[in-house]
């Protein structure tokens, strides 16, 4: 049998014979393949495959000679991929209904039964020509799938009469307006970004969808079904033509192979196959670059040009099928005038005679409301220019007046920049910002590269400072609506991450290029020095925050120290929170908000001049006394209560916290009950998590059960203060948070979770490691090198210990476990986890602290339950934060 000729199933529905055809035709095509590397000829003659053995099925059953069977979507359009499903359409005639006719129900799902045991995974509808017409009148995904059917078998009358009700319902102006906000709508669950880590080929914006995207209105309208047609009809010029079928290629290639590679259809370019596809396509390491990060440079390239055509393309349609040549043009200058909602050149020579022009452009664009979108010729003529931005172009003192305007304008401004870096433009007038285009980030927390992230950071800036989205940050709109001068925030944001990838402290060097540029820009000394300051200090907010004991003046007195001001206060506020959120939709969650505005009011409130320590403490304690007055707790049991604690715990947690334990532990603290175990969970206020209240008696292992429960109901700890009571009980807070929202959706959730643990410390069961979770792939592909530092603090009363490693499920019990064998007490915890880096801070005591040997042992036990688990693929990478 012929593996690539539907005509070798000699015998009649033999399902072996057409599954050993179907296996043999695609390996043979897979071979064909690897050889020349033609995707178009594969997709092509893998469809041709199919239909054989489809016609061969269809023939075999006597199907009726009075329905049809289509190919449609992909599949129709003569573009199947090898593990994509196949998606058919047996056509009815109006009359006719498949499931009146019970023999004709019963042949369809015989031949439905057949093709999935020959190995092919269709997709089909039944529908008659009524029902074509209904649904494709309120789908436009139907309407699409149905324009790209094609006959495989059956009547052709009725095929015929299909396409012509297809071709009438067919209105050019709707189907614009309806892909054009299908695309929208598409981009905007991929944050609009093009250089995602892990893009999909076909739906992220740059994909393959988005030049289907063209062809499909192109067709609508009438002006052609595929790149020749639309360039021999002048619609586009040849360059552009084979600069779309050649990055079409590009992306077909790499689709094809991730098929192949990963068995099954999957159009995410994943870690765990941009090794393996460079090794394919023989891209090797040019150290310091691996060969996945080439690779991916070859995408986001080909992603980038498949984002200009679409932005080319697109208005060059609109005005097409929405003609406004009868409108006469407002001429705003000499170089512009605006036809209707674009914004138009008054001859194609502008950008080359005065390059600046195109920065004009933008100011246009940003100053007049009315003014949608650049022509497409305006459009072309801007991608023609680009590379005219030189050394002495930057050197022009128009053009740095020009960009720094830019930055001043109250809207588009995120729009704008986006299309500068979409042709080149930015990255050649900011030599630095273009080296960072397309350099990806191994951190595991980072999703975009790393111009995409900056980007992303100007964007959440001017989101501030929109009041449609002022209920998602209150705070960041009040403060950068009061922030003079805000353009020095998106200087900031433009440079903070700039110098990545050279070798150095990206934040030290890309302060020098940050001061650079704004010197030669005309800012003053101390607006230069604010970016300067905020490049080279954007991670100090953060890591204090999330790594530092805010509640301890003294970290907030060295903070305010460091600052020194509050408009740098405020500047360093606003750029890590928009930093923060550029990096991830999953990173940011409310509990490291609240620890940012935290330390924002309290350094704040020390710049103004705050009272003293002793004088806040005393009235913090005055504040408290008030409260537990309120909840009917009479002064001498008070003070018998705050007899018992010392003045750590009183420091450690604020009012309202203090006055919720005193709550729920007054009885056992009145009797002084030497075994009793207390346990409550509430909903922190501000969802900022759950609060975890446990008292018990203490012990050295106590620390590692609670995070051992905590592991095992995957609740992620984020923060633990452990405090000792002086009659010998521990009372410790944990803030945790609940990956699957439980606490909103049963009432009851934290009772049940405060039963669950209380009776978990009540058994006293062994307690053992986890045993070792799986690998994540990222942590497979990227695996971070552990890190263990262990350093007194400022007082010399505790010890910080500060680990580095990759997350994964039980590692906090591991390491809780650790310090229990050897003796070492926590006091308090800070848990961050980013993406998939773990980055923890612990207070710790213990006598294996003051001796060197015992020291070393610790150390090495921590470096041992830090490791990644075997499976990784690459080496460890420092990364640059």
């Amino acid at each position: 049998m012929k593996p690539a000729r539907a005509g070798s199933l000699r015998r009649p529905l033999d399902v072996e014979a057409g599954r050993q055809a179907l296996m043999e035709g695609r390996e043979s095509l897979r071979q064909r393949y690897r050889r020349s590397g033609n995707g178009a000829a594969l997709l092509r003659d893998h469809c041709r495959l199919v239909d054989g053995i489809l016609r061969q099925a269809w023939q075999d059953l006597s199907m009726p000679a009075s329905i049809a069977l289509l190919a449609v979507g992909g599949y129709g359009r003569r573009q199947l991929y090898p593990c994509s499903d196949i998606d058919l359409l047996v056509l009815l005639p109006t009359r006719q209904r498949a499931d009146a006719d019970d023999a004709l129900r019963s042949r369809l799902e015989h031949w439905v039964r057949i093709l999935w045991d020959m190995g092919l995974d269709i997709g089909h509808g039944v529908r008659t020509l009524a029902e074509c017409r209904e649904d494709a009148g309120g789908d436009i995904t139907v309407q699409t799938s149905l324009l790209e059917a094609r006959q495989l078998a059956g009547a052709r009358s009725l095929y015929a009469e299909f396409t012509s009700l297809m071709q009438g319902m067919l209105e050019p102006r709707a189907f614009f307006i309806a892909k054009q906000l299908e695309q929208q709508q598409r981009h905007g669950r991929y944050h609009d970004a093009t250089q995602n880590l892990e893009p999909n080929l076909k739906e992220a914006p740059g994909g393959l969808r988005d030049l289907q995207n063209i062809l499909w209105i192109a067709r609508a309208a009438r002006l052609g079904a595929s790149w020749q047609e639309l360039a021999r009809g002048g619609f586009v010029t040849q360059r552009e033509a084979r600069l779309a079928r050649r990055h079409q290629s590009i992306l077909q290639d790499l689709r094809i192979r991730l098929h192949y590679l990963a068995g099954r259809r999957e159009d995410r370019l994943l870690f765990d196959y941009q090794a393996t596809l460079a090794t394919e396509l023989d891209i090797a390491d040019a150290l310091p670059r691996r060969a996945s990060e080439l690779l991916m440079q070859r995408y986001y390239r080909a992603a980038r040009m498949v984002t200009q055509i679409n932005t080319l393309l697109l208005p060059a349609l609109r005005t097409r099928i929405f003609p406004i040549t009868d409108i006469p043009p407002v001429i705003l200058d000499a170089r512009f005038q605006q036809r209707g909602e674009l914004l138009e050149i008054r001859d194609e020579g502008v950008f080359r005679r005065d390059p600046g022009a195109m920065l004009e452009s933008v100011l246009l664009l940003q100053r007049h409301p009315r003014l949608r979108a650049r022509s497409p010729a305006m459009l072309r003529a801007m991608w023609r220019a680009a590379p005219l931005i030189d050394a002495s172009f930057r050197r022009d003192p128009r053009h740095r007046a020009l960009f720094m305007d830019i930055l001043r304008q109250p809207r588009g401004l995120t729009r704008e920049l986006r299309l500068l870096n979409r042709y080149g433009i930015l990255g050649r007038y900011i030599p630095a910002f273009g080296r960072i285009v397309g350099q990806m980030q191994h951190d595991l927390f980072h999703v975009y590269t790393v111009d995409e992230h900056i980007l992303m950071v100007i964007r959440n800036l001017r989101r501030f400072m929109e009041p449609e989205f002022a209920h998602e940050f209150p705070l960041c709109s009040q403060l950068i609506g009061e922030f003079e001068r805000p353009e020095v925030l998106f200087l900031a944001g433009l440079f903070h991450d700039i110098a990545k990838g050279r070798n150095g402290d990206h934040s030290r060097l890309g302060s020098v290029d940050a001061g650079r540029f704004c010197s030669r820009h005309g800012l003053s000394a101390a607006d230069t020095g604010l970016v300067a300051w905020l490049v080279e200090h954007h991670l100090a907010m953060s890591i204090t925050a999330q790594k530092k004991d805010i509640s301890d003046p003294g970290v907030i007195a060295d903070f305010a120290r460091h600052v020194d001001s509050k408009r740098r206060l405020v500047a360093l506020y606003l750029l890590t929170v928009a930093d923060i959120r550029g990096t991830s939709p999953k990173v940011w969650n409310s509990w490291k908000g609240k620890l940012l505005e935290d330390l924002l009011w309290a350094t704040h409130r020390h710049l103004s001049g705050a009272p003293d320590h002793e004088s806040d403490m005393s009235g913090h304690k005055g504040r408290v006394h008030e409260l537990l007055g309120r909840c009917g707790i009479p002064a001498d049991t008070r003070e018998r209560i705050w007899s018992t604690f010392d003045r750590t715990y009183w420091l450690l947690h604020d009012a309202e916290e203090i006055v919720w334990h005193m709550a729920h532990l007054k009885p056992h603290l009145i009797r002084a009950e030497p075994g009793a175990i207390v346990v409550r969970a509430r909903i922190v206020p501000r969802d900022t998590g759950i609060g975890v209240l446990v008292y018990a008696p203490d012990q050295k292992d106590l620390f590692a059960r609670i995070c051992s429960f905590f592991d095992s109901q995957d609740y992620n700890i984020v923060q633990a203060r452990i405090h000792t009571t002086r009659d010998g009980h521990a009372l410790d807070s944990f803030l945790v948070l609940d990956p699957f929202d439980a606490m909103e959706r049963q009432p009851d959730a934290t009772h049940v979770l405060a039963c669950e643990l209380a009776l978990r410390l009540v058994r006293q069961s062994p307690l053992k490691p986890p045993p070792q979770a799986r690998l994540s792939r990222h942590l497979k592909h990227f695996p971070i090198m552990p890190e263990v530092d262990i350093e007194p603090d400022e007082n010399g009363s505790y010890h910080i210990l500060s680990i580095v490693a990759g997350d994964q499920p039980g590692l906090l019990t591991r390491i809780a476990l650790v310090l229990a064998d050897c003796g070492i007490d926590v006091h308090g915890a800070r848990i961050n986890t980013l993406g998939e880096r773990a980055e923890d801070v612990f207070l710790i005591t213990g006598d294996a602290l003051h001796d060197t040997p015992a020291l070393l042992r610790l150390e090495t036990a921590l470096l041992a339950v830090l490791q990644t688990p075997q499976g990784a693929t690459h080496t460890s990478l420092p990364v640059s934060r």
